[in-house]
């Protein structure tokens, strides 16, 4: 029995069989509401796992079915498939939404980000209330970033991964253009803001015309 001992040990740090390790890391997505990383499911998961390539398994298994495993930022989730999300269409109203400084500093957040309140003052050409940016941090729709490498050290704001689940986005990058924006419907052929020149389209100069952009981001 003894020559068996070195066997023994070495055997209980065997990695589980991958068919296995997909059905550890199902049970943990199907378990919670918000996005895990991969980092997080290797510390929950036996010595010896690959959280990674078991993910890949997992996805190309959920490909096609009414629930899929989606990224969302750092993090997977399961969701429900795109073309299916009309079954879950709530039948109330919702009473509440953003007001229209909040939609427009959501927006130069989300296509500009990294981005300091100064600099989005300076987009909007008006001053951003306290009020409108407490608003989108209580949301979970963005969060303080890096301070910036300038006088002062200003604060930057970015997008968070509540942002991006809610409106089913992998990462910022996602973001629509203005053709497909207006291609939707959402725009109503007139630009979300005068100045986003990183959606690659002249802005012109038009006072209302964030107004169709409402649509986009009211929850």
């Amino acid at each position: 029995m003894a020559e068996d001992s070195p066997d023994i040990e070495e055997s209980l740090f065997e990695a589980p069989p991958m068919a296995e390790q997909e059905r550890m890391i199902e049970a943990v997505l199907f378990a919670t509401s918000d996005p895990i990383t991969l980092k997080d499911l290797a510390a929950r998961m036996p010595h010896g796992c690959d959280p990674a390539e078991a993910m890949v398994h997992l996805r190309e298994r959920y490909e096609g079915r009414g629930v899929q495993v989606v990224r969302v930022g750092d993090g997977y989730a399961m969701r429900t498939a795109p073309d299916l999300g009309f079954l879950m269409q709530k039948e109330t109203v919702e009473v509440r939404k953003l007001s229209r400084a909040a939609i427009e500093t959501l927006a130069i957040i989300a296509y500009h980000q990294p981005v300091t309140r100064a600099e989005i003052e300076e987009i909007r050409g008006v001053s951003v209330s306290r009020g409108t940016v407490d608003q989108l941090l209580e949301l979970e729709w963005i969060r303080f970033g890096r301070r910036k490498m300038t006088p002062g050290r200003p604060v930057t704001f970015v997008v968070t991964q509540t942002f991006l689940d809610h409106f089913g986005l992998e990462n910022a990058r996602d973001l629509p253009g203005l053709k497909e924006l207006r291609s939707a419907g959402l725009l109503e052929n007139r630009p979300p803001l005068g100045t986003l020149p990183t959606l690659g389209e002249d802005a012109e100069e038009d006072p209302e015309a964030t107004e169709g952009q409402s649509e986009l981001f009211e929850d």
